[in-house]
């Protein structure tokens, strides 16, 4: 705050005021002023013509100044510090203080103390903060008004009266502490009183509402003479009455034109009483005149029906005016507040409490109701765009904590019932929506990333199997490789050496062959010694049949055996021969019979079943 050395009531401290939203205007701004109206307030700061101050109020400021001097010390007793009067500037914002502290923390206002401030506050003591906010609203207003300028702790307010000479009548105090609240509510009036003010026409202030003069009816005159003949006025009294009635005005607007027609409809009363007195008169001459009294009779009637209508066409007229004033203050109502919620949209304000028909109660003038119905129409209109603030800085509030999160702004799908909540308790169901949905974020993501990590664990243990397994299959099928590659190493060279050994074989049956087959050709004995042979082989098991257990016979025919490989092989080659050799090639030897052909035969085929097993063991 910026303090200004002013004197007031200079032309300086005036301009001063003209510039600035002043604390002492607060309360009429605010339309709670019992000394000024808001229209009145509006009027003077466009015009920066202020009322003149009569000879009767500038004795009661005066009064009040030298209250205030007097309240002073006790009062800087009361702060334990010293008070200083000031004027102090805040950007628009203007208060005069009647005391405030060097630091600025705390000030003091001082009321000449009346009844209503006598209910208000503690008879003895200093009332708390809690009497300072139940103090009247004008009261509260300025003092806001003051904290908002200079940025106090708190403020004395006192009310005090004062004997001529100085002495202490009666003095009350009460500690008053910023209310945020009904500082929102000033600072939004007075932008409602400036948007006011930069549209503001200054209306035609009509005179005092007084009846139009009226040319007054004739007085009523019958009498009778001697002769039983009327005399009298009544032809003339019933065409003025007429024309009398014909500038009455038909449908009254204004207070002057309701003026003229109560005025009216006075004087048509007044002429009905006095045409009774006439009549009564007239029959009082103990004459009757027919003629007469249908006259009085008529003029009666149409005085008496003209002021009845009258009368109720007023009451009417008072009605629809008053009904059209109050509709066309809350058609202005409705639209600003309309235009609010366009802005707003798809927001809406909730409803705004107005009461039109309760501000115009018991007025009679049609100025004051006016008067009356702007000042509620301005008060609506203010609460109207504390709601639209309001509004706003919890949508602030909102896209600042949700920003393009589509999953935070859906955690407020009521946020058109949630942005009417003051900014503190708004801010509060922000926080804890926003935080409890971070947590189940949090929380979510950790089940995740717990998942996921058992998931990749259990993968890494497939693949470690995958892989074992793969390695096992691996080395069993390098192992059945290299086996299978012994085995045809093994194979090729069994084969290898069987095919030796065939050869060998072969050779040696050949040559075997050529021998045997000249022996047994040339001994005849032979033939024995293969029968023997044979019998062996028959009867031999085969533990003891086996290639290496056989007995080799010389071909000589000498019956010693001897035990060499391949005897096999030579043994067939003889048995070969010698069923060759029966079976007709030597036609000189003796024929064997059938048994001896039997048992050859089956130890032919014995040998060979052996001798095939010995090779594919080899």
């Amino acid at each position: 705050m910026k303090i200004v050395q002013l004197s007031q009531g200079s032309p300086e401290w005036h301009a001063h005021r003209a510039q600035h939203f002043n604390a002492s205007d607060a309360p009429a701004m605010m339309g709670c002023s019992p000394y000024k109206t808001r229209a009145q307030l509006l009027r003077e700061v466009h015009t920066g013509l202020a009322g003149e101050v009569d000879a009767g109020t500038q004795r009661i400021f005066d009064v009040g100044h030298r209250f205030e001097a007097l309240a002073r010390p006790p009062a800087e007793q009361i702060i334990g510090d010293d008070l200083y009067p000031c004027v102090g500037v805040k950007g628009k914002y203007s208060a005069s203080f009647d005391g405030l502290t060097l630091g600025g923390e705390r000030w003091w206002e001082h009321k000449t103390l009346n009844d209503a401030l006598r209910a208000a506050l503690p008879e003895s003591g200093i009332g708390g903060p809690d009497v300072g906010a139940a103090l009247p609203l004008l009261y509260r207003v300025q003092l806001e008004h003051q904290a908002m300028t200079c940025g106090g702790e708190r403020a004395l307010f006192t009310a005090s009266r004062w004997s001529d000479d100085g002495d202490l009548i009666e003095a009350r105090h009460c500690w008053y502490t910023p209310d945020a609240e009904l500082r929102a509510e000033i600072i939004g009036a007075w932008q409602q009183f400036s948007a006011d003010l930069a549209a503001y026409v200054p209306p035609v202030t009509p005179e005092p509402a007084r009846a139009e003069p009226m040319e007054s009816l004739p007085t009523v005159a019958v009498r009778l003479d001697g002769a039983l003949t009327v005399a009298g006025n009544l032809p003339t009294f019933a065409q003025a009455l007429r024309s009398f009635i014909e500038r009455m005005p038909k449908k009254p607007t204004t207070d002057t034109e309701f003026a003229t027609t109560d005025a009216a409809c006075k004087a048509l009363k007044r002429a009905e009483e006095a045409l009774d007195a006439a009549e009564a008169g007239a029959l009082a001459s103990i004459t009757d005149v027919e003629a007469m009294r249908r006259a009085v009779a008529d003029c009666r009637k149409l005085a008496r029906d003209t002021r009845l209508a009258a009368e109720k066409m007023v009451d009417r007229r008072k009605v629809e005016i008053k009904e059209q004033a109050v509709a066309a203050a809350r058609r202005a109502l409705d639209d600003h507040i309309a235009a609010l919620n366009a802005e707003l949209a798809p927001l809406r304000l909730q409803p705004v409490a107005a009461d039109f028909p309760g501000a115009i109660k018991g007025l009679r003038s049609f100025a004051s109701m006016q008067d009356a119905l702007d000042t509620t129409l301005a008060n609506g209109k203010i609460a109207a765009d504390a709601q639209a603030r309001g509004i706003r800085a919890n949508v602030t509030a909102f896209k600042a904590a949700t920003g393009e999160d589509r999953a935070r702004q859906a955690l407020f799908a009521d946020l058109g019932a949630l942005v009417h909540k003051a900014a503190d308790d708004f801010a509060a169901v922000l926080d804890a929506r926003i935080t409890k949905h971070q947590a189940d974020e949090a929380r979510r993501e950790q089940e995740r990333q717990a998942a996921e990590a058992a998931r990749i664990a259990a993968a890494e243990q497939r693949a470690r199997e995958q892989e074992a397994a793969r390695i096992a299959a691996q080395q069993a099928e390098d192992a059945r490789v290299a086996a299978l590659a012994r085995q045809r190493e093994q194979d090729a060279a069994a084969a290898t050496a069987r095919v030796a050994s065939e050869t060998i074989a072969k050779e040696l049956l050949q040559d075997e062959c050529r021998g045997m087959s000249i022996a047994l050709s040339s001994k005849p004995d032979a033939a024995m010694h293969a029968r023997e042979a044979v019998k062996a082989i028959a009867t031999a098991d085969e533990a003891t049949s086996s290639p290496h257990h056989l007995h080799r016979f010389e071909a000589h025919g000498s019956g010693e055996p001897v035990d060499e490989p391949g005897i096999e092989t030579e043994v067939l080659a003889m048995l070969i021969h010698i069923e060759q050799a029966f079976a007709g090639r030597f036609p000189n030897h003796p024929k064997p019979d059938a048994a001896w052909w039997g048992a050859l035969r089956e130890g032919t085929a014995r040998l060979k079943a052996l001798l095939g097993k010995e090779l594919q063991a080899a």
